[in-house]
């Protein structure tokens, strides 16, 4: 019982940084139409840049400023590699979102080289965990679990009751119209980049206490974070959050009889049944993908 219970909880752990993932995915897809593939990167960065700034500043100053930063890092991107173009097809965006993956990654070897680094844990260490049914628990565990739940309940309040928000949808759902209601799509644009930079930054600040930070940890988090999102509905950011709670329990509950280098093979057959069966994903509407269609 305890084993299982362990191996439920490392799901729930990894399952949670892929549903981060997923959400800045579908949050930049939402406003733009764009399917991001440095999306991890960002991630990366994000625990990259906060390791360097701990050796200036206090821990939740380096995580904040880390997450600034990143966020610029964002904006930029929309502005140099997307803003310039006209009616791009999906084939383009998605050369150059994997492009830029592969920039900005070897970028990260140059400047961080290949050292594994890790923060410091938010609260306790490395070896004090919380107990449950004899499972032990790390108490870094329960901040990532806090960021994914806070970060789904202020987007959607974010997106639903703000001005910006609303702006956003509208966006989403028919650009022209937006346009000529005097909406700043540009602008919008830009802002989307630079929100859904700074959430992935912020996971890759939690997140690096427990699975450290490399610089070409990011790919591998952007196929997953994109599973997690195909699988929820693309789009749905409560979707994207149970989603990848799915594949995270699917990987490491496979280690129980399966051989660990399985993990992966695992998570993607059940990406492959479910858009077989739901090409639309689990909890996506029929309505949303035929418009992306």
């Amino acid at each position: 019982m305890s084993q299982a219970l362990q191996y439920i909880f490392a799901g729930i752990t990894v399952g949670s940084i892929y549903a981060i993932v997923a959400i800045g995915f579908n949050l930049i897809y939402n406003t733009t139409g764009i399917i991001n593939f440095a999306q991890g990167e960002f991630v990366m960065l994000g625990g990259m840049v906060a390791v360097t700034l701990t050796a200036f500043l206090p821990l939740p100053l380096a995580v904040a400023g880390a997450v600034v930063i990143v966020m610029l890092c964002g904006g930029a991107v929309e502005l140099l590699f997307f803003r310039r173009l006209r009616n791009p097809n999906a084939m383009q965006m998605i050369v150059i979102t994997i492009g830029l993956s592969i920039l900005v990654r070897e970028a990260a070897l140059h400047v961080w080289d290949e050292k594994v680094r890790s923060l410091p844990y938010f609260t306790g260490d490395e070896i004090s965990s919380v107990k449950i049914f004899g499972a032990g628990i790390s108490p870094q565990v329960f901040w990532v679990l806090g960021t994914v739940v806070v970060a789904v309940i202020v987007l959607h309040c974010f997106l639903h009751f703000s001005i910006v928000g609303k702006a956003m949808r509208a966006c989403a759902s028919n650009p022209s119209a937006s346009m000529l209601a005097g909406i700043n799509i540009s602008s919008l644009r830009t802002f989307t980049f630079m929100v859904s930079a700074g959430l992935g930054a912020l996971g890759g600040c939690v997140m690096s206490p427990i699975c450290a930070t490399q610089y070409d940890m990011g790919t591998n988090l952007a196929i997953k974070g994109f599973a997690a999102a195909i699988l929820g509905g693309l789009g749905n950011h409560m979707g994207a959050l149970a989603a990848g709670l799915l594949v995270g329990l699917a990987e490491k509950c496979s280690v129980y009889y399966l051989p660990a280098a399985y993990q992966d093979a695992v998570s993607f057959a059940i990406l492959l049944l479910v858009l077989v069966v739901r090409p639309h994903g689990l909890f996506g509407s029929k309505s949303a993908a035929v418009l992306r269609d």
